[in-house]
């Protein structure tokens, strides 16, 4: 995380710019000059896009990450208008004095009341301070992205909070938000430099299982990587953030505020699903893999009985394997035939029941009305982890689709 704006917020789900750019690169001089990222997460392949001069939309459902990658694709906008800006609401915040002492649990479980206090009067600033929406959206992005440097507990970027656990090095809110205002400066600036001439590209905050905002038939490539089906969480993977800035009161408000729009990768995700399994399961869009879906599924629906957590891997296979068939079909309307696809995913072994990813999205791909497809093995996964579950192998790798 060291190339100019990637830097500015670390993504759990990211893969590497200097891959997309490389790749963008290649087949800009095959032709294939429309970028599609189905699920553009905080924007690598829409930033690459954009240095590479081509065009390029993206949807991310999730809507506190469109909300990052919306602000780092406004790379290009004056950065001493910004830097100006963002420094004087610093200078703002610090003459504030903010008495208040009741924050959600979370928040207390998470700072001491002094940091708690310098962070709200970076809140209180930005909330009391008019400004246009590009600075706006700037200063938004500048406090919540030090929003885990400057806890002393467990927040490491995008894992869950762990109160329990303590950090080395921890930063002072005024010192970490000025930090961080100079940084997004200098590459603003030297990026501005080196890239003229640029094709903005589009991002929007929908769903990838029902595209509506990019045209017939426009996209020649495809960079993305699906949520993987493997339990985790995205929702509350925001929830301090989201908690911070009064966005969600608790938990149970991510499932109607974020869940509801994501790709279902994960057991919480599927907890109510009940009675719509049965269609589920039945879908014609599952068809290509139907027998051995509905084989994992009762193999999983046995095993869970067999541990102390009995989750819903079963269901949330279902759900998950019906949510991509649904990707590809709304891709299908919106590329055109020479397109190439390239999905980075890996496969997934609940309860150390093997579920072979890679061959299932294949089969559903060709099945939405795409050519063909296959598997570039890059890594194994499940081999250095010392709390893994099963010893079942597992890959990582780019499942590449053409037509």
């Amino acid at each position: 995380m060291v190339l100019p704006i990637h830097k500015w917020y670390r993504y759990t789900a990211g893969f590497s710019a200097i891959w997309a750019k490389q790749l963008i690169e290649l087949h800009k001089s095959k032709g294939r000059t429309r970028v599609i990222d189905p699920f553009a997460g905080s924007g690598t392949v829409l930033l690459e896009s954009e240095f590479e001069n081509v065009e390029s939309m993206g949807l991310e459902s999730h809507p506190y990450i469109y909300r990052i990658a919306k602000t780092k694709l406004a790379w290009n906008y004056p950065a001493e208008k910004f830097k100006e800006s963002a420094l004087l609401l610093l200078h703002q915040a610090k003459k504030k004095k903010i008495n208040k002492t009741d924050f959600p649990k979370l928040i207390l479980s998470c700072y001491p009341l002094d940091i708690i206090q310098k962070l709200e009067a970076l809140k209180q600033t930005w909330l009391e301070t008019e400004q246009e929406k590009e600075i706006k959206d700037f200063n938004w992005f500048v406090i919540t992205s030090i929003l885990r440097t400057t806890s002393p507990v467990g927040t490491a970027q995008w894992q869950y909070i762990q109160p329990n656990k303590t950090k080395a090095k921890v930063i002072d809110p005024f010192v970490a938000y000025e930090s961080k205002v100079n940084e997004m400066y200098f590459d603003m600036k030297g990026l501005q430099n080196k890239n003229k001439n640029v094709k903005h590209a589009k991002l929007f905050n929908e769903d990838a299982r029902d595209i509506k905002s990019i045209p017939k038939g426009w996209g020649d490539l495809v960079i993305t990587s699906p949520p993987y089906a493997n339990n985790y969480d995205y929702a509350d993977a925001t929830r301090l953030e989201m908690t911070f800035w009064g966005d969600i009161n608790g938990w149970c408000d991510l499932q109607e505020n974020v869940r509801k729009h994501l790709v279902r990768a994960c057991t919480q995700h599927v907890s109510k699903l009940g009675n719509e399994i049965e269609s589920i399961l039945s879908d014609c869009k599952l068809k290509p893999i139907q027998e051995e879906l509905s084989e994992v599924y009762e193999a999983l629906k046995l095993e869970r009985l067999k541990h102390g957590g009995k989750k819903n891997y079963h269901l949330m296979i279902a759900a998950y394997f019906k949510d991509l068939a649904e990707v590809f079909h709304s891709l299908r309307s919106v590329t055109n035939e020479n397109c190439l696809m390239c999905f980075v995913i890996g496969d997934s072994a609940p309860y150390g029941i093997y579920v072979p990813v890679d061959k299932w999205l294949g089969e559903l791909a060709v099945s939405a009305g795409f050519d063909s497809y296959s598997f570039e093995k890059l890594r194994d996964r499940n081999v250095k982890w010392k709390n893994r579950k099963h010893t079942v192998p597992l890959q990582e790798g780019r499942l590449w689709i053409k037509g």
